[in-house]
């Protein structure tokens, strides 16, 4: 059996030529739901000008981008040279540096970052080994923002536990998703304080042009009631180092 992370590579060179749209981040809605999570990292690990960020698997730099915006320092790595390979063409900025390498293997010293960012990647690396990484290469009271799927949605525990639908729909074989609970235990074993996990978002990327603002403020309304938020497509996961 191939090993998960030559998986990763191989599936990541497959989609590069539609990987945006195979991940939900080319529609009109993915757009709107891409543009929510760049705010809510910017917001919460306070980047801004002076500040050292680590965004980990950029891909093809969607959210390099908007990180570009703040003016901070940004190092963006990803595994796949196919889809850094894009992001580099897509993204030229100054204060923005791109790197292919391995998450769980980071070729940073320790207490290098004031912060650490990344979209949809946790769930493909080992996130026990990933996380110790990552509290290593933070700064003394260092940030964490992560956005990761959610395995209590049911669109996203049917992608990932049959075997028929996620090579339908472009799943990698290695990929999984998270509960909260197992998530928040993993960052407090990895030695994470002030952990915070929130379900959100539930704009499907296929949601039409005219539907969008109204599913937007459904959205917001079921993210802050009991049980039903707890279905939302996403989890936005926040702590700092310990």
């Amino acid at each position: 059996m191939k090993n998960y992370k030559v998986q990763e590579i191989e599936h990541s060179k497959n989609i590069a030529a539609n990987a945006e749209t195979i991940w939900g981040w080319g529609t009109l809605a993915g757009l709107a739901r891409a543009e929510r999570r760049g705010n809510y990292f910017t917001l919460i690990a306070a980047i801004r000008p002076g500040k050292k960020v680590l965004e980990v698997g950029c891909g093809t730099g969607i959210y390099t981008e908007k990180l570009a915006r703040t003016g901070a320092d940004i190092v963006a790595i990803d595994i796949s040279s196919d889809l850094l390979a894009q992001a580099r063409n897509k993204i030229k900025s100054p204060n923005i540096s791109f790197l292919e390498a391995d998450l769980e293997n980071l070729p940073f010293p320790n207490e290098n970052f004031d912060a650490v960012v990344g979209v949809s990647i946790l769930h493909h690396v080992n996130a026990c080994e990933a996380l110790k990484e990552i509290r290593r290469v933070l700064k003394p009271d260092g940030a964490i923002v992560f956005s990761e799927p959610n395995m209590l949605n049911p669109q996203i525990a049917f992608e990932r536990n049959i075997p028929a639908i996620r090579k339908m729909l472009g799943n990698s074989p290695s990929e999984t998703a998270f509960f909260r609970w197992g998530l928040a235990r993993m960052l407090k074993n990895a030695g994470f304080s002030e952990i915070d996990i929130k379900p959100f978002d539930f704009l499907h990327p296929l949601t039409p042009k005219a539907f969008i603002k109204t599913v937007e403020r459904l959205g917001l309304i079921i993210e802050h009631i009991p049980l039903l938020k707890e279905f939302a497509g996403s989890l936005l996961i926040s702590a700092r180092k310990a």
